[in-house]
């Protein structure tokens, strides 16, 4: 009866797997105990633990639940639970364990708790409480575990904990305590798991903490505690196996008797004082996998500061080394190749001299190598080229002479290469070019020469830096036009010549062009207005001639253009970047004009521009009298074209597409629309592979074939040729060629040819066939996922913002987003699309032809309602479409229902919960995500010590969920039900490439 009076379905607004259902009002005694989550003692039948664990419950929690007298266990973790911890529960006498951790609960910890004096665990690990830890919780005599990690609790940690002799697990980290560590604390006899990262205490650690011989994790990183760790520690805590006191201000030497230690596997003693030399016997400890060492002031650069490497020989499960940024000198020993189960090993900002030892070449399983600010000698290790699980490698600021070695061409896995600082010569190696996941290629300030040949340069760079060199020869059109996701081109201070090659403005990204101190010459390329992101652009001290474009002042992002010393001429424009005297440098060109007067530069002479005027206009004339020759010999042969067809088709709209084909061309390069190449069908028609074009020429294309009895199909058809017929963008599917004519039964037939895309739709990749074994390998990486939402942002920002018209696609949504070879994202079918210009007087007559504008679970809920299409419905569409790319989970998922959709499902994640509702394939590392989805009560500790683990150790996982939480942010701000509060696409673009940029700038240091 008590179990009814609890009232806590009432208190549940969202229950998505239904487990709730079987509580109802009319069952008798016995079958309350059946009810889900819900167990009874045996004798007397009542209550005795409720176990709701894991189902996503949204909500709060009942303060009925005060009722359920003879509970025991309360176990609700892993849910989005929201609002305080009831009161009420302090009435629970006999409650045991009280677990509620990962959930969203705001306020104070009950200072009553202590009422409930069975209690052996409280774990409200990772909510949102606040307030001070309550001093009464030190009266608890049988508590064993206490977890309030990872909230947002202040003050100091109460001396009165270590009056709770029965506790085994304190774990108190991410919150923002200050002040000491209470001496007290070293009472507890029983203390297993000590845990205080991240907060703010500072002072000397009690010496009494380091005679608990039982503690297995001790963790006191990231504060501002002092002093040195007692020589003994390793005998007095013989049972350690995770140490870790990183980010402090400790000092002294490490102390020599730490591998009696026998246990320890991490160990964390980076960003503190610490001097002298590192203990020859750390090899003795033959668990250790984790070793960070880093930025000390260890060492003495002397040849005996690297002897310590010797004796890690014997540990054979050691994964992860750093020692960078402290005194090592001397050289690198031959014993570093007995780490062979190394994966990252991280040692630049030392005095590290002499060769690169050939031992080296037996860690072959890295993926993390940073020789960088060192001495080293000699040339790169041709067996580099080995290293195939080689993810970053950073040669920088060494002494490193001779050709680049062609081997690191080999490594597939390469996202970063820093070679620059050296002494390097001879050519970029053209090997570089089969490099396909290099994103990040610095080799500059070397001694390089001789052209960039054919095929060098990767098209997936991102960061390309060859400054300082003596490079010469042209850049080639198709290998900057290939440089699509380029950020920042800095081939300044070298020896190449020729034009700026057009395609220049294929590179849409860019953001940091810098060409200054070459021999380039010729007009600056119109094509520089196409990059809308560009902020750096320095030109200067080349032979550049000819007039300024104007439209540069209509790049909006532009903070730095430095045109100065070359031969330009003419009028200086005014606007944009052109108002900030400081932004702009246009000296050493004698011939320029006009400007702010803060430029001082001359006046533009009128009379030169009346010739120029003058000379205009004349062309203007000869030009309007040839193209009035050419419309009236048009019209006569359109007029003699039509009189001769016996059957006049429909009247296509205007467009520039190329020459239109015949049905029987369409025909025959599809098989005869054989099932074998349909690519897919939609509601307006399907698509068929073909080829056309002769062997040597031939092109695979994609024909969509309208399906003229579907009722909008002919509408659809022209508000695709309107919206494709005038628009170019990298990330839109080029259309290709069209026809519009009678099929072979007499019938009426419309079909668009469009650039086949060779990785197909973004669909498949996001939700794989579980019947195609090829659909079922397929994966999306992190990186892959942020440059597809890039790309499809890039792409409507261009539709919204530089299109003329502007246009609205109506119908974004992961099938309509088609990938290339190299994965860059292509937005297609435009079957709904409206032209902004004229959306008002048409609408009404679209929307009654073709419905709804868009598909359901993308459509803005305005559409819903008769709202005209907007810019805001797109981007209403794509914040969507970001959250199911991140998530894995469609907006028509049956878990969706009334106002619980994608978009609530994030924000109610966010931001504690969020690592819950990412795809699982993007959990890394993988121990992470078994420790998020631990269950039972006892595992609740160990769980906590991993993950501790985890982030202590691994930066990269960080980052990650950074980068990953600012994503949902954005595909949250973007699908807000109020229109005018959604984002814009630019501003979309601009966090994007701040968040891959920080993604990317962090990945290779570890």
């Amino acid at each position: 009866m008590e179990l009814r009076n609890c009232k806590l379905p009432e208190s549940i607004s969202n229950d998505p797997d239904d487990i709730l259902s079987s509580w109802n009002n009319n069952a008798s005694i016995d079958n309350l105990c059946n009810w889900h989550g819900v167990k009874c003692g045996r004798k007397h039948r009542r209550v005795i633990a409720l176990d709701l664990q894991g189902y996503a419950l949204r909500g709060s929690i009942s303060s009925f639940i005060g009722n359920l007298s003879f509970l025991r266990l309360i176990n609700l973790q892993d849910n989005f639970l929201s609002g305080e911890i009831p009161l009420q529960v302090t009435r629970l006498f006999r409650l045991q364990q009280l677990i509620l951790a990962n959930n969203s609960l705001v306020g104070v910890i009950p200072s009553n708790l202590t009422h409930c004096s069975e209690l052996r665990v409280i774990n409200f690990l990772r909510n949102k409480l606040t307030g001070n830890i309550p001093v009464g919780l030190g009266s608890f005599e049988k508590l064993e575990y206490l977890l309030i990690a990872v909230n947002n609790l202040t003050g100091g940690i109460p001396a009165s904990l270590g009056n709770v002799s029965s506790l085994q697990a304190l774990s108190l980290g991410i919150n923002n305590f200050v002040g000491n560590i209470p001496d007290e604390i070293g009472r507890l006899k029983n203390l297993f798991f000590f845990e205080v990262i991240d907060n703010g205490l500072s002072g000397t650690v009690p010496y009494s903490l380091f005679n608990l011989s039982s503690l297995t994790t001790f963790s006191i990183g990231i504060n501002q505690l002092h002093g040195t760790l007692p020589a003994n520690i390793g005998i007095t805590l013989p049972n350690l196996q995770f140490l870790s006191v990183s980010k402090n201000k400790f000092s002294g030497p490490i102390p020599v008797s730490l591998p009696n230690a026998s246990q320890l596997g991490n160990l964390a003693l980076g960003q503190n004082n610490f001097v002298g030399q590192v203990p020859n016997d750390l090899g003795s400890l033959l668990d250790l996998k984790w070793l960070s060492i880093a930025e000390n002031n260890l060492g003495s650069n002397s040849a005996k500061d690297l002897d310590f490497l010797a004796s890690l020989g014997n540990c054979t499960k050691l994964k992860t080394l750093y020692f960078q940024k402290n005194n090592f000198g001397g050289n690198l020993p031959n014993s570093i190749g007995n780490l062979s189960q190394l994966q990252v090993l991280i040692l630049d900002g030392n005095q590290i001299s002499g060769i690169v030892p050939a031992p080296l070449e037996n860690l072959i399983n890295l993926t993390l190598l940073s020789l960088a600010e060192n001495l080293f000698t000699g040339i790169i290790p041709t067996y580099f080229g080995k290293f195939q699980k080689l993810e970053a490698l950073d040669l920088d600021g060494n002494r490193f002479s001779g050709k680049i070695a062609s081997s690191l061409g080999n490594l597939t896995q390469l996202v970063s290469l820093f070679m620059s600082q050296n002494k390097l010569e001879g050519s970029i190696p053209i090997s570089f070019g089969k490099a396909k996941s290099l994103q990040e290629l610095d080799i500059s300030q070397n001694n390089l020469t001789g052209a960039i040949s054919k095929g060098t340069l990767s098209s997936q760079l991102r960061v390309l830096n060859l400054s300082h060199n003596s490079l010469s020869g042209t850049l080639r059109p198709e290998e900057v036009g290939g440089l699509r996701s380029i950020n920042l081109l800095d081939v300044s201070n070298n020896n190449f010549s020729g034009e700026i090659p057009i395609t220049i403005g294929d590179c849409l990204r860019l953001e940091s062009l810098y060409l200054h101190h070459n021999s380039f010459q010729g007009k600056l390329p119109l094509s520089l207005t196409a990059l809308v992101d560009l902020k750096y652009l320095d030109l200067s001290a080349n032979n550049l001639s000819g007039l300024i474009p104007k439209d540069l002042q209509k790049i909006s992002l532009l903070q730095y253009l430095n045109l100065s010393f070359n031969s330009l001429e003419g009028d200086v424009p005014t606007e944009g970047v052109f108002r900030n005297a400081t932004a702009v440098l246009v000296t050493g060109n004698k011939k320029l004009c006009g400007g702010i007067p803060e430029l001082k530069l001359q006046a533009c002479d009128n009379k030169v521009k009346k010739r120029a005027k003058s000379r205009a206009s004349r062309i203007i004339i000869i030009l309007s009298g040839v193209l009035g020759f050419i419309l009236f010999s048009s019209i006569l042969v359109l007029y003699r074209r039509k009189k001769s067809e016996k059957k006049s088709s429909s009247i296509l709209p205007k467009t520039d597409l190329l020459s239109k084909v015949s049905y029987k061309e369409l025909y025959q390069v599809t098989g005869g629309f054989s099932p074998s190449n349909l690519i897919g069908s939609g509601s307006f028609g399907s698509v068929y592979k073909g080829v056309m074009g002769q062997e040597e020429r031939s092109t695979v294309v994609a024909v969509k074939v309208l399906k003229l009895q579907q009722k909008g199909a002919s509408k659809s058809f022209i508000a695709e040729c309107n919206a494709l017929r005038n628009i170019r963008h990298r990330n839109l599917v080029k259309i290709l060629t069209c026809c519009s004519s009678i099929d072979y039964n007499g019938n009426e037939f419309k079909a668009l040819v469009f650039e086949f895309m060779p990785k197909g739709s973004l669909e498949k990749w996001l939700h794989p066939d579980r019947g195609n074994h090829e659909n079922e390998s397929r994966n999306l990486n992190l990186l892959e996922r942020l440059n597809i939402v890039m790309d499809v942002a890039s792409a409507l920002h261009y539709l919204h913002d530089h299109s003329e018209p502007p246009i609205i696609h109506c119908d974004l949504k992961p099938s309509n987003v088609l990938l290339d070879t190299d994965m860059v994202a292509h937005v297609s079918d435009f079957g709904l699309a409206r032209l902004l210009s004229v959306a008002d007087d048409v609408s009404q007559n679209q929307t009654s032809t073709i419905g709804i504008k868009g598909s359901i679970g993308y459509a803005a809920p305005e559409y819903g309602l008769g709202g005209e299409a907007s810019t805001q419905g797109d981007v209403y569409s794509y914040g969507i479409f970001v959250l199911e790319i991140f998530t894995g989970k469609r907006p028509i998922d049956s878990m969706f229902q009334d106002i619980f959709n994608l978009h609530n499902y994030v924000k109610m994640a966010l931001p504690e919960r969020f690592v819950q509702i990412v795809d699982p394939k993007l959990l890394k590392p993988r121990e992470l995500n078994e420790i998020e989805t631990a269950t039972e009560e006892e595992d609740v500790i160990e769980a906590e010590e991993e993950r501790i683990q985890i982030e202590d150790q691994s930066q990269m996982n960080a980052n990650i969920q950074k980068c990953l939480l600012s994503v949902f942010e954005i595909g949250i701000s973007c699908s807000l039900q109020a229109p005018e509060e959604r984002m814009s696409m630019g501003e979309v673009i601009r966090k994007l490439h701040r968040i891959r940029n920080t993604y990317l700038g962090t990945g290779h240091h570890g």
